[in-house]
């Protein structure tokens, strides 16, 4: 009879912890970005993430009626930190790739992407692969551009990767690259930039068909509520206000 109640009692507090976690989960979600993405994230002099995927994560929240809290979290380690259970949901430019897929659930897309090759103003860059041959190109490492060079130029350029966009962009203004396969919207930002004045786009862009979507972990409810969220937005203007504040044209 002791061991009855006590298990029922055991029960009873498991109900309750279960309870509170699930009000918990409903009432707050934790996103994490990345910090060196700009304009899509960044930190400012204040130590503030800032940028279009915050803007966005937090327009979300707003419509899923849901405390929201964004933390900075290094590229390399973004996905083992949401199955480490560090955060609930990825919102850092992220592509859905086939590979990813396998570990993590995507929502919609919130913006669609493609690739295009950034070089020196007034100095020819011919981006086929005869042009291209013994150049040095960088990208950032683990995105959509580091695979592509990895996948269909590694034997024709000396490709050089970098831990952060940030990286790959110093060492395009120093000198020390030919010319950076990039994201385009992320690269559009730069090249409006002190840093980046002196150089521009070269050749056609590359479309490999990018789509920029949340990371949830498997089987959570957390997509469906974001996939939602994302209409919403889209649909009430929301979207096309943040949108504005960053580019004169929709990404979307």
């Amino acid at each position: 009879m002791k061991i009855k109640k006590i298990l029922q009692t055991v029960a009873l507090g498991a109900l309750t912890v279960l309870g509170s976690t699930a009000a918990m989960a409903q009432d707050k979600v934790r996103i994490a970005t990345e910090g060196a993405y700009a304009p899509f994230n960044a930190i400012n002099e204040q130590g503030e993430l800032i940028g279009f995927d915050v803007e966005i994560a937090r327009a979300l929240c707003a419509e899923m009626k849901v405390e929201c809290e964004i933390v900075a979290q290094d590229w390399d380690g973004i996905i083992p930190g949401l199955m480490g259970r560090k955060y609930d949901a990825i919102i850092a430019s992220m592509s859905v790739t086939k590979e990813r897929q396998r570990v993590v659930d995507f929502t919609d897309r919130y913006y669609s992407n493609v690739l295009a090759f950034v070089g020196a103003k007034g100095k020819e860059l011919d981006t086929s692969e005869a042009g291209l041959k013994g150049l040095t190109v960088g990208a950032q490492r683990a995105t959509r551009a580091g695979q592509y060079l990895e996948d269909h130029l590694a034997d024709v350029v000396n490709v050089k990767l970098y831990g952060t966009q940030s990286e790959a962009y110093l060492d395009m203004a120093n000198g020390r690259l030919d010319a950076m396969l990039s994201d385009k919207f992320p690269a559009y930002d730069w090249l409006r930039s002190a840093d980046g004045e002196n150089f521009e786009f070269k050749g056609a862009d590359i479309d490999i068909n990018d789509e920029i979507a949340i990371a949830v972990r498997k089987r959570d409810p957390l997509k469906e509520k974001f996939n939602a969220a994302i209409k919403a937005i889209v649909e009430n203007g929301t979207y096309a206000e943040i949108n504005a504040r960053y580019f004169p044209f929709s990404i979307y």
